[in-house]
């Protein structure tokens, strides 16, 4: 009898040893923030809305993880204390480098899917294209940003020009070098233009056409000096070992969220999201310049 009962244990146990690991049932979604109550207020309405629809991958409940800088989110990410992030795409795509997150979905806000970065002077000056930006000064607006600093750092390099930071308002380029100032917001860019504290600057196609961050008055007096090639404007990403299934039925859930009228007041809390899009082999191409382009950054320039 205790031969039998020892042998249905170790059926038991190998029965255990090969079932299929029951999913974490909490889902968390990861925001880097220097607001996290504003951006909890912004998130919280859809991870809702994701939540109740994941019952049948063994979801029950969503939470809200801020990180401070894409460095302590990569952390959450390898760590597996974030399953799912917002982003912009240069921050996405850094966010893949640092810890194997993959993209999950295009994000589309306010009917916008793509945008690209414009570089604008003084209708009055005499540069004519990029390259005459060389011993000039450039206001970008920080690191952070995908289309008013990584794809411009990017552009420069790829047409034969060395971007170099300035240490102040008083510092200046080398002759050879475009000079970049960080001017910390798109009007700011703007303002520093239009009052010769910059040469040029750089802004997304989206913030060039928005009176609140290049007033008509200001862009009366700018001039374009290019248009780059378009990138998505934000990415859905997940860490890269989230669970096959919860990471298929979260993709369907958001994909299906435009249609569904119970999700619009929860989308447009999302910063303005009008519908998600899969990342088809144009985006995916887009992403990987950028990738490439920000790896290029990291070693020439930052």
């Amino acid at each position: 009898m205790q031969g039998g009962l020892l042998s249905l244990a170790w059926v038991l146990l190998a029965g255990m040893a090969h079932a299929t690991p029951a999913p974490d049932p909490v889902l968390v979604l990861g925001r880097i923030s220097d607001n996290p109550k504003a951006h909890y207020e912004q998130l919280q309405p859809l991870l809702d809305y994701v939540v109740a629809r994941m019952h049948d991958v063994g979801i029950r409940e969503g939470r809200i993880l801020m990180a401070r800088d894409p460095q302590q989110m990569a952390s959450y990410l390898r760590r597996g204390r974030v399953d799912w992030v917002t982003e912009t795409a240069g921050t996405a795509v850094a966010l893949g480098l640092r810890s194997g997150a993959q993209p999950l979905l295009l994000t589309e806000r306010s009917g916008v899917r793509e945008y690209h970065t414009v570089f604008f002077v003084r209708r009055d000056s005499a540069l004519q294209r990029v390259e005459d930006l060389r011993g000039h000064r450039l206001a970008l607006q920080n690191t952070a940003s995908t289309s008013a600093y990584l794809v411009p750092v990017m552009t420069l390099l790829e047409r034969g020009v060395t971007p170099q930071i300035l240490a102040g308002n008083w510092d200046v380029p080398g002759p050879d070098a475009v000079g970049y100032v960080f001017a910390r917001s798109e009007l700011n860019v703007a303002t520093f233009v239009h009052k010769g504290l910059a040469d040029g600057g750089a802004v997304s196609s989206v913030d060039w056409e928005d009176e609140a961050r290049v007033p008509a008055a200001f862009r009366r007096d700018f001039r374009v000096l290019l248009r780059t090639e378009p990138y998505p404007r934000a990415v859905e990403v997940v860490r890269g070992d989230l669970d096959p299934r919860v990471r298929e039925r979260l993709q369907q859930v958001l994909l299906q969220a435009a249609s569904d009228p119970r999700a619009q007041v929860a989308l447009q809390r999302f910063f303005g999201t009008s519908g998600f899009h899969r990342v088809d082999a144009h985006a995916q191409q887009r992403l990987d310049e950028l990738k490439q382009g920000l790896t290029r950054v990291r070693m020439e320039v930052e």
